[in-house]
């Protein structure tokens, strides 16, 4: 099983497409087959792309809005006219289920119109400066200037919705961007990135380049002084790793964690059961917001355990082709294993799933995790759901909080009351009532506290975050 690049050959390098001599195969995680070859590059490619996205600087920056917001929506429009091929695409390389596919390019799209709107929105203020005697006479404002060249590295999770998030609001600032998709999963970001250069003459080509390569090829991006930003989506460890090659260049880390969702007495536990279930396993549970710790008040914790075991029993494990499938093969063996290796040391009896089901890993609900455990400690990124028992919400509240991540969260109550204390209480950049910790839509602010990262995305926060002020002090005297 192959497909026909709709991209030119090699990397989009500078103001063409440079062959690079060297390709590796991309393979569906399903079964193994080939899907296409990709270029590889090296970094003496990466130091080429700054050097191009160094010399287009000047121009990015000067580049009136409209011409910004116009390469944009062009970019949105030739995706939407290839959507049903770019959904395809994402199946083969990610070996995610159609259905995560389908949602991912209808939030691409999103994140690439939402950019293009917030082009109308880049502005500054005004300062009254004669707050201070010295300041009388004197009119000061500010405005926002791009912060340079903008280094993208993107997951392999959601290949090319990371991507948008990382070029579209570089684009809008002014910036040029130079994007490194995971080895495993560059295709659609190359055909991401040939739709931006291919925008009717919008852009200058080398303001949006691609390189793909190894850990060497990212050090060179990141390690580059003359950079102004790296925005990077992917591992704690890699992370904090990349925030001290890069340092003292601004980093934004979109980085990982183990979501947890907390069910009051007084929730409904249907819906609660049902969010677990759909919060825990989309895109095969290889989602940084992904359903993985559950804490149940005690007084509920057997009704909701019974409802859950009955509604797991309903998801469907196959090919990821199929568009009744909800849990497909993760992305490679290494993941799979590491997951099963999870569940053995976990000391807890699986209620349900733990084993192989084919190339995959059943859905998986594990109650009674011993602690210290990875599998509630740590990023599990695989269909697996932990649920302890607390006492009451103080407890939970404060099992939320004992973890290194904070990313999202949620909390399932009829209780006003309830809701707002989780809102005020939870350490997390999103708290989430009465709906999975998974809801993200694009264009709200989304990061995360502690270890799951500094930053947030989202195009309007993006912006700001890749852009910097500048100081006007006039006498018009």
């Amino acid at each position: 099983m192959t497909i026909d690049a709709a991209w030119p050959a090699g990397l989009p390098v500078g103001d063409g497409w440079l062959e690079t001599g060297r390709t590796t195969d991309v393979t569906f995680p399903y079964d193994g087959s080939l899907v296409a070859t990709a270029p590889l590059g090296t970094p003496a490619h990466a130091t080429q792309a700054v050097e191009a996205a160094l010399a287009v600087a000047p121009a990015m920056a000067a580049l009136p809005s409209h011409a910004r917001r116009t390469a944009l929506m062009r970019a949105h429009d030739a995706l939407e006219a290839e959507r049903a091929a770019f959904e395809h695409l994402l199946v083969l390389e990610t070996g995610k289920p159609l259905a995560d596919c389908k949602v991912e390019v209808a939030r691409t799209l999103l994140t690439l119109a939402s950019a293009a709107e917030e082009v109308a929105r880049l502005h500054g203020e005004t300062v009254p400066l004669d707050l201070l005697p010295s300041g009388e006479g004197l009119i000061g404002f500010w405005t926002r200037r791009p912060i340079g060249v903008v280094v993208g590295i993107t997951g392999f999770n959601y290949p090319l919705l990371l991507a948008a998030h990382k070029i579209a609001p570089a684009v809008a600032a002014g910036c040029p961007v130079i994007v490194k998709p995971a080895p495993a999963t560059p295709l659609a970001t190359l055909w991401l990135v040939h739709l931006l250069r291919s925008a009717g003459q919008a852009l200058p080509p080398a303001a949006v380049q691609l390189v793909t390569g190894d850990v060497e090829v990212g050090k060179t991006l990141v390690e580059d002084r003359r950079i102004g930003a790296v925005s990077f989506t992917g591992s704690a460890a890699a992370g904090h790793a990349i925030a001290r090659a890069a340092a003292p260049v601004k980093v934004l880390l979109e980085l990982g964690s183990n979501a947890a969702l907390v069910v009051a007495a007084d929730a409904d536990l249907a819906a609660a059961a049902d969010a677990v279930v759909r919060g825990g396993y989309y895109a095969s549970g290889q989602a940084c917001i992904s359903v993985q710790r559950v804490l149940v008040e005690e007084p509920v914790r057997a009704e909701f355990l019974s409802l859950l075991a009955d509604r797991v029993k309903s998801v469907t494990v196959g090919d990821p082709r199929d568009p009744g499938t909800q849990v497909a093969p993760l992305i490679d063996q290494a993941a799979t294993d590491r997951v099963l290796d999870w569940i053995a040391a976990s000391g807890a009896e699986p209620i349900a799933g733990g084993h192989r089901d084919g190339r995959a890993i059943a859905p998986t609900v594990l109650d009674g995790v011993c602690e210290g455990a990875d599998v509630w400690d740590e990023e599990i990124f695989g269909p697996v759901v932990c649920v302890r028992s607390v006492p009451d919400l103080d407890a939970a509240f404060a099992a939320v909080n004992a973890s290194r991540y904070g990313l999202h969260a949620a909390v399932f109550t009829r209780s006003l009351a309830t809701a707002f204390a989780a809102i005020e209480r939870i350490e997390a950049g999103g708290v989430v009532v009465n709906e999975v910790p998974g809801f993200r839509a694009d264009n709200m602010p989304y990061g995360g506290v502690k270890d799951s990262g500094i930053g947030r995305e989202g195009p309007r926060f993006a912006i700001e975050e890749l852009t910097v002020t500048r100081m006007a002090v006039i006498r018009p005297s």
